[in-house]
């Protein structure tokens, strides 16, 4: 398959292969003689994994590893699952940051009265420098 099969199959945008490629992240692919790209049905597996892993959040790192996980057939489930857990407890931790932010903004938003006048608590509340302590 040329580039732009693989990408019709995958999912994956021929720019994002060749930047897969660029990075390691799948192996160089094969070379016609006239220098086009060729692919196997095992890359298009593999592009299709890693673009299951990223709409999860997995970043480019994580899915080195879990491609190696999925390609040692020795691998422990164990090891898989570990790496799973470790990035839910991130994902945790960003969705509490986030709760917060919005419960601050909600917060001085409900403050401001939103009419003609030139005060406004949202602006305040911004303008307002964190004191140490």
């Amino acid at each position: 398959m040329n580039i732009g099969q693989t990408a019709d199959a995958s999912g994956v945008t021929a720019k994002m292969i060749r930047y897969y490629e660029s990075i390691d992240l799948i192996p160089a692919a094969s070379r016609t003689g006239s220098g086009y790209r060729q692919y196997t049905e095992k890359d298009v597996q593999t592009l299709r994994f890693i673009k299951r892993s990223r709409d999860l959040g997995f970043s480019i790192e994580r899915i080195r590893s879990l491609l190696n996980l999925w390609q040692d057939r020795g691998r422990q489930s164990a090891d898989v699952k570990r790496l799973a857990l470790g990035y839910i407890a991130e994902l945790e931790d960003d969705i509490r940051k986030l709760q917060s932010i919005r419960d601050q903004l909600q917060h001085v938003a409900s403050n401001c009265h939103g009419d003609g006048t030139p005060d406004c608590p949202i602006l305040d509340d911004l303008a307002c420098s964190p004191t140490s302590t």
